[in-house]
C-alpha cells in the first residue's frame, strides 16, 4: 500500500512530546489574514547548527530540540503539539513597485512563542515548501542563503542590532535548483513579529477598513501597548514605528550594514532587522556601495538607506490614514507630522553614533563637520570603514596608534589633517584617555561578517565542512573582542563583490 502527502502529515501531526510553550494569537486573527497548511515534508532532516544559547531563552529545551523528533519539526516533517502553522499574506514595494498580493512564499509561522520572562516570540520555518503565496516558486531555499542569514543574523545580534535570530538550520536531503542544482536546507527564525509595513498596505489596498483596524490593534497590543493609552492609538502606534525605524537605520549606518532590498515587505513593524537575502558589510568606505545583484540602479545603496526607509514609512502612512483622522485632510496633516519626525530622529541617533565612535560623549556644535570630514576622507582614501574606526580607539589613547589609522589611507596627508582637528576636539572633552579608549572599543566593533569570510565558510559547507562556519559564527559572537587577524584589512577582491536573494 503507498502512503501519500497528507499520510505522511497525519502521522507527523500524531507525534509530538516537545513542548513549545505557544500561544498564537496571529492564527486566531481572521482568515484573510493567513492561510493554513503545514510544511512539507523533507526527504533526509540532519541538524547543522542549533542556537543552544536562543533555545534557553525562548524555554525550549536544547537537547529535546536536537534529539530526532526535535530535528523533525525544525525541518518541516512533524509539527509539534501546540504549532498552528499559518503563512501569512501581506503586498509590498518591491523597488519601488507595487505588489498587491505577496505573502510568505516559502515560510510557515509555526506559532509564537511566550518565553519564561513572558516576551512573545514567532518561530518560523524559512524553505519549508509551496505555500498559496509561492507564486510559482519551489518554496525551497538552499543551503547557502540559510547560513548565510544564520551568521549574519548572529552578528547582528551580537553587535546590538535589533534583529531576527536564527535558532537552527536544518539539512533536507533534497535538491534545490537555482541556476544550479543546491543542496537544500531549512532555517528556523525567530522574530518579534513578521508584521510588515506591506501587511498594512495589503489591507488598505483592498480598501478592507475592518481589517486594517484589527491588524492595527494587535500591532499595538503585541508591540507599542504604550500607544493603546495615547488620545490617537493609531497615530502614537505611526510615531513608534517611526521612531524605531529611524534608530534601527541609524545603527545599520554606524556599522556599515547594507540590507540590499528594502521592499516594503522586507520592513518589519517591530523595528527588527529582517530578510536578510544580498546583505553584506561594506570593507573600504563608499556611501554608493551596492552588492545586491538585483538592485541594479543602486536604490538600496548604503548611502541611501535613510531616505529609503523614509520612503517606506511614507507607504505605512498612506495604509493607515484611514485611522488617524475622520477627515481626509486632518488624516493627511497627522500622517505627514508623524513623518516629519523621521530625519530628526534619524540625525541625532547617527551623530550619536558617531560622536561614541570618534570618543566624544558630550555635544558641541562642529562634532557633525567633524564625523562627516572624517567620513570623506575615508571615502577618498578607500579606507576601510570598520578597521578605521577600530584603530582609531588606540589612536584616542596614544597618538603612537596614528600609524595604524594612516596605513589604511592611500593618501596619509587626509588623515593627519583630519587628526589635528580631532586631537583638538578630544582635548576640549577632557577625560581619562584610556576610559575613553574602552568606551571607543565597546562601540567600534573588531569583527564583522566580512564578505570574504562569509563566502569561505559557505563554500566549505557545501562540501560538507562546517568547522568554517562555526569558527566564524564563534568568533561573530565576540564581535567588540579583539581576535588574531581581525585587525589585518581583506586583500581587494579580484573582482566586484555580488549577493544574491537565494530565492
Amino acid at each position: 500500500m503507498s502512503i501519500s502527502h497528507d499520510d505522511t502529515v497525519e502521522a507527523a501531526r500524531e507525534g509530538g512530546a516537545i513542548r513549545f510553550p505557544f500561544d498564537n494569537s496571529y492564527a486566531r486573527l481572521p482568515d484573510r489574514f493567513r492561510a493554513r497548511l503545514d510544511p512539507t515534508p523533507v526527504a533526509a532532516p540532519r541538524l547543522l547548527k542549533l542556537n543552544t544559547a536562543l533555545a534557553e531563552r525562548l524555554g525550549l529545551d536544547p537537547a529535546a530540540l536536537a534529539s530526532p523528533e526535535g530535528v523533525e519539526i525544525l525541518a518541516g516533517n512533524r509539527v509539534a503539539e501546540g504549532s498552528e502553522p499559518v503563512a501569512t499574506v501581506y503586498a509590498g514595494h518591491q523597488f519601488g513597485n507595487f505588489v498587491p498580493r505577496l505573502g510568505d512564499g516559502r515560510a510557515i509561522l509555526l506559532g509564537e512563542v511566550v518565553a519564561p520572562d513572558g516576551k512573545r516570540f514567532d518561530v518560523q520555518l524559512k524553505g519549508s515548501g509551496r505555500t498559496p503565496f509561492s507564486r510559482g516558486g519551489d518554496g525551497r531555499a538552499a543551503l547557502g542563503p540559510v547560513l548565510r542569514e544564520y551568521l549574519v543574523s548572529e552578528a547582528m545580534a551580537a553587535l546590538g542590532v535589533p534583529t531576527t535570530r536564527a535558532l537552527a538550520a536544518v539539512a533536507t536531503g533534497e535538491t534545490v535548483l537555482r541556476e544550479t542544482p543546491l543542496a537544500g536546507a531549512v532555517l528556523t527564525r525567530v522574530a518579534s513579529s513578521h508584521i510588515r509595513v506591506g501587511t498594512f498596505a495589503y489591507f488598505a489596498a483592498r480598501e478592507d477598513g475592518e481589517g486594517l483596524r484589527i491588524l492595527a490593534d494587535h500591532t499595538i497590543a503585541r508591540h507599542y501597548p504604550e500607544a493603546a493609552g495615547a488620545p490617537n492609538p493609531y497615530r502614537a502606534l505611526l510615531d513608534g514605528v517611526v521612531a524605531r525605524q529611524a534608530a534601527l537605520v541609524a545603527r545599520w549606518m554606524g556599522i556599515g550594514f547594507i540590507h540590499g532590498v528594502m521592499n516594503t515587505d522586507n520592513t518589519s513593524i517591530s523595528g527588527e532587522t529582517i530578510d536578510y537575502g544580498p546583505c553584506a558589510f561594506m570593507d573600504a568606505y563608499d556611501p554608493a556601495t551596492v552588492f545586491s545583484s538585483i538592485d541594479q540602479f543602486g536604490r538600496y545603496a548604503y548611502g541611501n538607506q535613510p531616505r529609503i526607509m523614509q520612503w517606506n514609512l511614507a507607504r505605512l502612512a498612506e495604509a493607515v490614514l484611514p485611522l488617524l483622522a475622520e477627515t481626509e485632510e486632518a488624516a493627511l496633516a497627522s500622517a505627514n507630522e508623524a513623518l516629519a519626525g523621521f530625519a530628526p530622529a534619524f540625525e541625532a541617533a547617527y551623530l550619536g553614533g558617531l560622536r561614541a565612535k570618534i570618543g566624544l560623549p558630550g555635544e558641541r556644535a562642529g562634532d557633525a563637520a567633524l564625523a562627516g570630514e572624517l567620513l570623506k576622507v575615508m571615502a577618498e582614501n578607500g579606507a576601510d570603514f570598520t578597521l578605521t574606526f577600530r584603530r582609531l580607539c588606540r589612536a584616542a589613547e596614544d597618538p603612537e596608534g596614528d600609524a595604524a589609522v594612516r596605513a589604511l589611507f592611500a593618501d596619509p596627508a587626509g588623515y593627519d589633517a583630519w587628526a589635528t582637528g580631532w586631537r583638538a576636539r578630544l582635548a576640549e572633552e577632557g577625560g581619562d584617555p584610556a576610559a575613553r579608549a574602552a568606551a571607543m572599543r565597546a562601540v567600534n566593533p573588531a569583527v564583522i561578517p566580512r564578505n570574504h569570510l562569509v563566502e569561505a565558510a559557505l563554500a566549505a559547507a557545501r562540501g560538507d565542512d562546517l568547522g568554517p562556519f562555526e569558527a566564524l559564527l564563534d568568533s561573530l559572537s565576540r564581535p567588540y573582542e579583539n581576535q588574531p587577524g581581525a585587525d589585518e584589512p581583506p586583500a581587494p577582491p579580484e573582482s566586484p563583490y555580488m549577493t544574491f536573494c537565494g530565492t
